[in-house]
């Protein structure tokens, strides 16, 4: 057995309580004394497959439940949270963080939650002094209540079966050739819930995506939008009409620090619903699996854009159905990251932005053109990544477009099932791109991108030596 059967015990002890078990009434079905369970629990002692499967079967749980890295981000974000001035005195090891994430989850979150806080306030209070001062104060972070939705959709691994169950209902009564068409979308809405759907061309000075008006019962939808954001737009007020009990059902079932924090949140569920309508759950995975993930054939066969079918693969969750766990972040030119989430195993950080050598960055310099790389971190796991710029904005004469681009990759055992690796050879080390997951938390020294000092290693400047980066010297000791 190895070190990683330690951890399982706190992640058993936590399941057990939120079933509202008792450890002796636990210990007596599992025929073994609390005093052992005690031991498991905390740590203390190691658990033999038999026992293993045992706990799985009283818990009614999946065994990858346990041994999931339900906090892939977690120990990096802590370590960001910790950098702050306030904590220096306390001298706190990376290895002290990992063993809080390890035992102890739900206290490395309420950390977050407080650096969330603290980052808001501070944010806020130098807006009060840029305001009054005329000055700009720079290099400070703030949080935003989208990280609470990051959160909500990791803890429940992007997957949502009772939206799912709709999605797929609402398809099998609309769809034509296996997709989902617009001209259906807007007469579903009309003949079950007396919705009229209208395309129109916004005021110059009032611009808008989308408008439902209740009390006239009018969707109006920009013509603005590309036909595939119309229709996303459109499904996700069929889910707001038909699956607003089964939204409000998985927000209940979370603690949300504010309001605003859960309506953003119901606003991704509504348009995971609506992707799924357009991409229903058991006929979107049998094309995944027999295009390999192509998206850009995966893109033409629902008829969906690049970013909603890089969306939906992440979603393929279904323990009796799944796909390959990806992780996705969308991306802008300054770096900023507006959408993540990880299944994969990666590290995306939560403040700030990522490596400037993934390839999600490189696809600036070739807009349009789809990148492929083997990204190797750190502690030596690899994975395959994609990437791609996508222009979202008004689609007219005239105005410019945003250009972002979308990342997905997965771990490199998942390569003979990915599309984008059959010309690479991913055991050939020479290809093989070192990557981090942000210049603090990294502890690579032979980065020259390297825009701030590593964590672990005292910054020190000698005047007669450098290194491959002003933040690094040749110093090894």
């Amino acid at each position: 057995m190895s070190q990683i059967d330690l951890k399982i015990g706190p992640k058993i002890r936590a399941f057990r309580r939120q079933l509202g078990l008792q450890a002796n009434k636990l210990a007596e079905d599992l025929s073994i004394s609390p005093s052992y369970l005690n031991l498991i629990e905390s740590g203390k002692r190691k658990i033999d497959g038999d026992l293993l499967l045992n706990v799985c079967e009283k818990l009614n749980i999946q065994l990858s439940d346990l041994t999931f890295k339900t906090d892939i981000n977690l120990q990096n974000t802590i370590s960001e949270i910790l950098d702050d001035s306030l904590f220096e005195d306390l001298d706190i090891l990376g290895p002290e963080v990992k063993d809080l994430v390890s035992t102890n989850p739900k206290i490395g979150k309420a950390i977050v939650r407080l650096g969330d806080i603290l980052k808001k306030k501070d944010h806020e209070l130098i807006s009060k002094i840029e305001k009054i001062s005329g000055k700009i104060v720079d290099n400070r972070k703030n949080s935003f209540p989208g990280e609470v939705v990051v959160d909500f959709f990791q803890e429940n691994k992007n997957y949502f079966p009772k939206l799912e169950e709709f999605a797929n209902k609402v398809f099998n009564k609309i769809q034509k050739n296996n997709r989902t068409r617009y001209i259906a979308l807007c007469d579903y809405l009309q003949s079950e819930y007396s919705i009229t759907v209208k395309d129109v061309i916004p005021d110059e000075n009032k611009p808008f995506s989308k408008i439902y008006n209740k009390s006239k019962k009018e969707l109006l939808l920009s013509d603005y939008s590309s036909i595939e954001t119309k229709k996303l737009h459109a499904a996700s007020q069929v889910a707001q009409m038909g699956a607003i009990k089964d939204v409000e059902y998985y927000l209940n079932k979370f603690s949300f620090p504010s309001d605003e924090s859960k309506k953003l949140t119901k606003v991704a569920l509504l348009n995971y619903c609506g992707a799924a309508i357009l991409m229903p759950y058991k006929l979107f995975h049998s094309e995944c699996k027999k295009l390999k993930y192509d998206l850009e054939l995966l893109q033409n066969t629902f008829a969906t854009s690049f970013e909603q079918v890089a969306h939906r693969v992440t979603c393929l969750q279904d323990p009796k159905l799944p796909g390959i766990p990806f992780h996705f972040l969308r991306v802008d030119m300054a770096g900023n990251i507006s959408k993540r989430f990880s299944l994969s195993g990666i590290d995306i950080p939560r403040y700030g932005g990522a490596c400037p050598k993934w390839n999600v960055y490189t696809a600036f310099t070739t807009p349009g053109v789809l990148h492929t790389a083997v990204s190797k971190m750190n502690n030596g796991e690899k994975y395959v990544c994609i990437a791609k710029t996508v222009e979202k904005g008004i689609g007219r004469f005239g105005q410019s477009k945003n250009v972002l681009s979308i990342g997905l990759g997965c771990e490199a055992k998942y390569a003979k099932d990915f599309i984008y690796t059959e010309n690479m050879n991913i055991n050939d080390k020479s290809t093989e791109i070192p990557i981090g997951v942000s210049c603090r938390t990294c502890d690579r020294l032979d980065c020259s991108q390297r825009a701030f000092p590593p964590l672990h290693k005292k910054f020190d400047v000698d005047l007669n030596s450098r290194g491959v980066s002003v933040y690094v010297s040749d110093d090894k000791s």
